[in-house]
């Protein structure tokens, strides 16, 4: 049984993709907007779409392209105050998302697949975002100038129990400075609403912290909210933070354009409802109990 949300039609709408052509070539940038009529802040005013209810003021919009701004700077300036889901078209991203998803898959090869697709998901989230020192060195044949990921700058990497942990297996690989700060939640089966058990955040971050918040499912976006709740408790904007998920679902990103505008969300695929269970629909089922055998 679905669960009972205003609607389960979710579409999305290409713009600056001609219709003869796929919507998958780097030599043309395109913004998709989540359209849907769920009554949320999500749709954006173009010719292409029609609703009932006027838009509200935020929305967000979702990109597989990294020339997501570029495109959108053509058409019109993205608000500051919108919410911004990527997801990025690589065919490993497919790979490893369609590896989670079958259900004969083994666990150890599960929990593989989530740290391959983590590792990604990173490195597309890191893009344009990491503190860099510039200068010289000498290599074997000369001096070269040379730029550098400043390590006194780590990016805070925020797991949230238990499958986070898969997720985020490779982010100190990928990214050369980093801190791990470890969240749990638990979720009542009956409620749907998370309970913290477990929180290792500092009081306090440093002023301009850049946080990676690693959370595999967004289903019904309650441990999200959660979570980033606590991180604004402690001094990080909206601004300062990404979010790393497998797999997002229109209840989880309604919530957080809802509270967080401004935030990037990154995520290997969007699908389109969640049942009266808080599970994604199709998803890749239990994402922890998937990763560790449990």
């Amino acid at each position: 049984m679905m669960a009972s949300y205003p609607s389960s039609s979710i579409h999305f709408t290409c713009l600056r993709c001609p219709s003869a052509s796929p919507c998958i070539s780097s030599a043309s940038p395109f913004l998709k907007i989540f359209n849907s009529t769920i009554p949320s802040p999500y749709l954006k005013k173009h010719p292409q779409i029609s609703s009932s209810k006027p838009p509200r003021r935020r929305s967000f919009v979702t990109s597989t392209s990294p020339r997501t701004q570029m495109a959108a700077t053509e058409e019109e300036p993205i608000s500051q105050d919108r919410m911004l889901v990527f997801v990025p078209p690589h065919p490993l991203i497919k790979h490893w998302v369609s590896v989670l998803r079958n259900e004969q898959t083994p666990c150890p090869i599960f929990r593989n697949a989530m740290a391959e697709l983590g590792r990604l998901l990173m490195y597309e989230a890191s893009r344009d975002w990491l503190p860099t020192i510039m200068g010289e060195i000498q290599s074997p044949m000369g001096v070269a100038s040379v730029e550098f990921i400043d390590p006194r700058e780590p990016v805070m990497v925020v797991p949230i129990l238990r499958a986070g942990l898969a997720l985020a297996e490779h982010a100190s690989s990928i990214l050369p400075a980093t801190k791990t700060y470890h969240l749990g939640f638990s979720r009542d089966e009956e409620t749907l609403q998370p309970t913290l058990y477990l929180n290792k955040l500092p009081d306090k971050f440093p002023e301009e912290s850049r946080v990676l918040v690693v959370d595999p499912m967004l289903a019904t976006g309650g441990t999200i909210v959660a979570a980033l709740n606590l991180l604004k408790e402690r001094g990080i904007d909206n601004n300062q933070i990404k979010v790393i998920s497998a797999v997002a679902a229109p209840p989880a990103l309604q919530k957080l354009s809802e509270n967080f505008p401004g935030l990037h969300v990154y995520t290997g695929i969007i699908d389109p409802t969640v049942n009266d269970k808080g599970f994604i629909i199709p998803g890749l089922g239990d994402a922890g109990d998937r990763c560790f055998g449990t």
